[in-house]
C-alpha cells in the first residue's frame, strides 16, 4: 500500500467512476485500475462493487475511506512542514529599510534571524521610503522597513505600524546638557548650532517644516550629512541634531532631550506585496523584525511606544 493508490482510491470514491478519477489524476484509465487493484490485494478485500453505471463502495471501502483520507492529509501536512524547514535552511530574504533604521532596528534584526537561520542569504536596499516602496512594488524586495507620516500606502501594499518615536534633540555627552529641564522648545534649538541631514532624507523635510511652524530659523553649521556622519559629528561637539530616539540605543557619547509639545513624531512601519503569499523565511523575517521593534520599545522608555492598529 503506498499514497499513490490511497490517492486514487479517494479519488475513484469522490467521483463514482474510474474514467473521471483518472482525468482528475491525469492517468490513463488501466494505470488507475491497476493501482486499486493493487491496493486490494495488498488488503484482501474489494473496495468498489464495480457496475456499468459507475463505483461505490463496499464496507470494506467505506471503512477505508476517512483512513486514508487522514493518511494523505498527514502527508500533505509532512510536506508542507519539511518544505518550510528546508526554506529555513535555504533560501533569501531581500529587506530594504531607511538609513536611520539600518543603523539601529535593522542591525538588531539581521543579527537574531541570522544567527537562527545562517543558511539564509540576506539581501538589504537602503534608501528612503518612497524609493523602498517602489522596490517593494517592482518584485525587488520582500519587505520593507519604511516611515509613515499618515498611514497611507499604495493599496497594493498590506502595511503594518510598528512603532511610534519621537523626534528628540542630542548633544555631545562631553559637554554640558544644552538645558537644564527635561525638555527643550524648537525655538531654542533654533539658536544652538544644527547639524542638519541631507535634503533626501525625509527626516530633513520633517524638521525643516518643525522649525517653519514654530516661526524659526535654525543655525546649520553643516548640512547634507548621513545619519551615521550626523552623530559622529555631534558626538565630537560640532552641534546638536534632532534625531529619532531609535538611534540613542548603546550611544553612551550622546545626551538626548526631548522636545516640547508640539512632540515630533514618526511611525515605523513593516510593508509587504498585498497580494503575494509569503515563504516561511519572510514570514519568519516578519515575526523577527516584530519581536526585535518590541524590545527596542522596551529599551527606549517614554520616547518610543508600540503602535497600535490605527497608527
Amino acid at each position: 500500500m503506498n499514497l499513490e493508490q490511497l490517492r486514487s482510491f479517494v479519488e475513484v470514491a469522490r467521483f463514482g467512476n474510474f474514467t473521471r478519477a483518472a482525468e482528475e489524476l491525469y492517468l490513463a484509465q488501466p494505470s488507475l485500475s491497476r493501482q486499486i487493484a493493487a491496493l486490494e490485494q495488498s488488503l484482501g478485500a474489494e473496495l468498489f462493487h464495480r457496475a456499468r453505471g459507475g463505483s461505490t463502495l463496499t464496507a470494506a471501502g467505506e471503512t477505508l475511506l476517512p483512513l486514508a483520507r487522514r493518511m494523505l492529509a498527514d502527508a500533505d501536512s509532512v510536506r508542507r512542514e519539511l518544505a518550510e524547514l528546508a526554506g529555513l535552511e535555504r533560501g533569501r530574504v531581500r529587506l530594504g529599510a531607511t538609513p536611520t533604521l539600518c543603523i539601529s532596528l535593522v542591525a538588531e534584526v539581521l543579527r537574531a534571524f541570522h544567527a537562527a537561520h545562517p543558511g539564509i542569504e540576506l539581501h538589504l536596499s537602503e534608501q528612503g521610503s518612497r524609493g523602498l516602496l517602489d522596490e517593494l512594488g517592482s518584485g525587488e524586495l520582500d519587505l520593507a522597513l519604511i516611515v509613515t507620516s499618515d498611514g497611507t500606502t499604495a493599496e497594493r501594499f498590506a502595511v503594518t505600524p510598528l512603532l511610534v518615536e519621537e523626534l528628540v534633540v542630542v548633544s555631545s555627552a562631553a559637554l554640558p546638557p544644552m538645558t537644564d529641564g527635561d525638555a527643550v522648545a524648537l525655538a531654542e534649538v533654533a539658536r544652538l548650532p544644527l547639524v542638519a541631514f541631507s535634503t533626501t532624507y525625509d527626516l530633513r523635510g520633517a524638521t525643516d517644516a518643525a522649525f517653519r511652524s514654530a516661526g524659526a530659523e535654525p543655525e546649520v553649521v553643516l548640512e547634507g550629512a548621513e545619519m551615521d556622519a550626523v552623530l559622529r559629528f555631534v558626538e565630537r561637539g560640532l552641534g546638536v541634531a534632532i534625531v529619532p530616539a531609535m538611534v540613542l540605543v548603546d550611544r553612551p557619547g550622546l545626551r538626548s532631550v526631548r522636545l516640547e509639545a508640539p512632540k515630533l513624531e514618526r511611525t515605523i512601519s513593516l510593508a509587504r506585496p498585498a497580494d503575494l503569499a509569503m515563504t516561511a523565511a519572510v514570514d519568519v523575517m516578519q515575526r523577527t523584525i516584530a519581536d526585535t521593534a518590541t524590545a527596542f520599545a522596551a529599551r527606549a522608555g517614554a520616547t518610543m511606544r508600540i503602535a497600535d492598529s490605527g497608527s
